[in-house]
């Protein structure tokens, strides 16, 4: 099960949307190797604001296509995002993908987290889009959820708690980003590079965009799924607990990114 779906609402669009900074996809990928004129395809593109980025960097003599699982979020994909260059089309991964052409570079970012035991093989299909020489970036999240400090004990407990349950129960994969490079490997693939930064980095006064975004995970942590939270009486309390130590000014909070590309080799 994909944590990420549970949320199949417009307030879910608006969180991706939020949390997609253009400007930093547009960099990752064009360290990767994307440039102008190229076919581009967006694996897991959700509303389609990151493939409207790729969109951007290929231009007028570009290509780019966007596929996810969810009809509501290709619906507002084509919505918002459609043009004579950019495309969107409803497939799953987790299947052969066809019928949406061959492509230059191929990116998938902040998806691999939500299918633990199936990530390589998404990798793996992926991968057979793209034409002998294109390039394969991949993009996501380590040690996920995991590092704040100035939690109490009791909440630092219930959380970690908590991601150990969705990696048993839900398929969620704290750990997907120190993965990418090992991906890559097995398939052969040539000229990698890795890349490591921070993706949140939370201090001080909290930004709107991060308690929107910070606040909706939660939600769906507390009141959404079926897990245990060890020393709360119910949901309410946990995420209370939560976003009291959330807004605090004090704490700190920070979510590591990892990039990995390489070149699909052309024998």
């Amino acid at each position: 099960m994909a944590i990420g779906y549970i949320m199949e609402n417009d307030d879910e669009n608006r969180r991706l949307e939020i949390k997609t900074k253009v400007a930093v996809v547009k960099q990752f990928a064009q360290a990767a190797g994307l440039t102008s004129g190229m076919r581009v395809v967006d694996a897991g593109c959700g509303p389609g604001l990151t493939t409207s980025a790729l969109s951007a960097v290929v231009g007028d003599t570009g290509k780019a296509v966007g596929f996810d699982i969810s009809e509501q979020r290709i619906t507002r994909a084509r919505e918002r995002h459609e043009d004579d260059r950019t495309s969107f089309f409803v497939r799953d991964f987790l299947e052969p993908i066809e019928g949406i052409g061959s492509f230059d570079f191929a990116w998938t970012r902040f998806t691999l987290e939500y299918y633990k035991a199936q990530s390589f093989d998404i990798v793996s299909t992926i991968a057979r889009t793209l034409d002998a020489g294109g390039i394969l970036c991949l993009v996501d999240l380590d040690y996920n959820c995991l590092s704040h400090y100035g939690m109490s004990q009791r909440l630092e407990n219930a959380f970690t708690s908590a991601v150990r349950q969705l990696e048993a129960k839900a398929n969620f994969d704290p750990y997907a980003g120190r993965k990418l490079y090992s991906h890559l490997y097995r398939l052969g693939y040539d000229d990698i590079r890795v890349e490591a930064g921070a993706h949140h980095l939370i201090y001080g006064e909290l930004s709107e965009a991060d308690e929107f975004n910070w606040g909706k995970k939660i939600e769906v942590l507390a009141r959404k799924l079926t897990i245990d939270l060890p020393g709360y009486a119910n949901p309410d309390e946990f995420h209370d607990d939560f976003m009291d130590f959330f807004h605090d000014p004090g704490r700190f909070t920070y979510t590591p990114v990892i990039s990995a590309w390489g070149r699909k080799p052309r024998q």
